[in-house]
């Protein structure tokens, strides 16, 4: 079937408001790796994709996925000590204080979770975020990334504007300036809430905040914002769902920007493509989320589950993927930085371990983001056999983020194609 053909077909049966990417979508059939393949064998390098963290297909997941299903799958009101085993090696990742998980399926339903959690265990209802956030999309979460479009919408949320350097509050001011600058918000937040009786609960971030564009947050405000918010009564939420699992180079994105949270979420990469998710937290902050929920969850907390996120962390280890990430991370952001010298588009180069945002822009002067300039770009790569996409609070930065095991021969050809890309559009440097 050609793609317009399976497109009509998709619409027709799925509706007409999926997103694709690309100006000419493509039809994935088969993975390997770091590498896709379309259905007329053309193959792509995957540099966008961080569900399957340690590889499309990798062999001893899919081994333990199939063992375990060909054995036993059963609801979590079951005894097995996989799933305790899983969930006493994934807490022993963690910071000493988050001793208890919750698990779930999507990175959405951990949110819910985290939610639920810092309302039952505070009695607070006021939660904080950045005006540029995504947490996920159930009716409640997506409220979070609705806040910044309509401040008013949900008297229980505020937004602040995310903490960063380049684009940031004043010029010219220090990053110590900015920092303090940046906690005045979450302070301004918290007492907004009280102003209006609303008990805070809590405030939620991604550790590195990955959606509003892995912006350089000024250092301390990460620490700073999560003792202001527990001095106010709230708890202190870290999204670790892009920035986990080694994404940053180190196991957990909070780890990168020095604090440590009440609440952590996990999802995506968790399973590497099976549907596994979770929530680790101080033990009273499970205890209270427990006893006035009695949450339960029909796929959650299952052997396969366990079995998978059991495989996955076995990879992780054993291939010493951290490692990896950091060495070939470090390398592609030098060459990045090198080239960035020369092009002025690439007007700010961002990046933890293997997670990178290039800022695009008209000119550096002006720091005018360029999405139509970007998804140029990433419509030209598609072309010559690498997938990335845009993202950031004003969908301009370029985003690379490619499965953990990304090599450094990978980022070479990668960065032949980038270099051949940046001639064409924008002349040889």
């Amino acid at each position: 079937m050609d793609i317009k053909a399976l497109i009509q077909r998709r619409e027709r049966l799925l509706g007409t408001q999926m997103p694709l990417f690309y100006e000419e979508p493509i039809h994935i059939i088969r993975g390997e790796g770091v590498n896709l393949f379309d259905a007329d064998g053309k193959q792509y390098v995957d540099m966008y994709n961080n569900v399957p963290c340690v590889g499309h297909a990798n062999p001893r997941v899919v081994n333990a996925m199939q063992t375990q299903a060909a054995t036993l799958n059963v609801h979590s009101r079951y005894l097995h000590e996989g799933i305790l085993d899983y969930a006493e090696r994934l807490l022993g990742l963690h910071a000493e204080s988050l001793s208890r998980a919750v698990f779930c399926c999507t990175g959405t339903e951990a949110s819910e979770i985290a939610l639920r959690m810092a309302r039952a265990a505070t009695g607070g209802r006021g939660i904080i975020c950045t005006d540029a956030t995504y947490h996920g999309n159930s009716t409640e979460v997506v409220r979070l990334s609705a806040a910044s479009r309509d401040p008013e919408g949900n008297p229980e949320i505020r937004a602040i504007p995310y903490p960063q350097q380049y684009r940031s509050l004043d010029s010219n001011a220090s990053e110590a300036e900015l920092c303090a600058l940046y906690l005045a918000n979450v302070r301004a937040a918290i007492d907004d809430l009280a102003a209006n009786n609303i008990p805070l609960a809590g405030m939620m971030v991604c550790s590195l905040m990955v959606n509003e564009g892995l912006p350089d947050i000024p250092a301390g405000f990460m620490a700073g914002a999560a003792e202001m918010v527990r001095v106010a009564g709230g708890v202190f939420i870290a999204d670790e769902v892009q920035a986990g699992f080694c994404r940053s180079g180190r196991w957990w994105g909070y780890e990168e920007s020095d604090f440590v949270p009440d609440i952590a979420i996990m999802g995506k990469p968790m399973g590497a493509g099976l549907p596994l998710a979770g929530v680790v937290a101080r033990d009273e902050l499970v205890d209270a989320f427990r006893k006035k929920t009695r949450y339960f969850n029909t796929f959650a907390s299952s052997p396969l589950q366990a079995a998978v996120g059991m495989a996955v962390l076995d990879v992780i280890e054993d291939d010493d993927v951290r490692s990896n990430v950091n060495s070939v991370g470090n390398y592609l952001r030098a060459a990045l930085d090198q080239l960035q010298t020369d092009y002025e588009p690439m007007g700010d180069v961002r990046s933890h371990g293997l997670s990178i945002a290039i800022d695009w822009v008209t000119d550096r002067e002006s720091k005018a983001p360029d999405t139509e300039g970007v998804n140029r770009v990433i419509n030209r790569l598609k072309e010559k056999g690498f997938l990335m996409g845009s993202g950031g609070s004003l969908r301009n930065a370029l985003k690379i983020r490619p499965p953990l095991i990304f090599s450094r021969e990978n980022a070479d050809a990668f960065l032949t194609a980038f270099r051949e890309t940046l001639q064409e559009f924008y002349g040889s440097a």
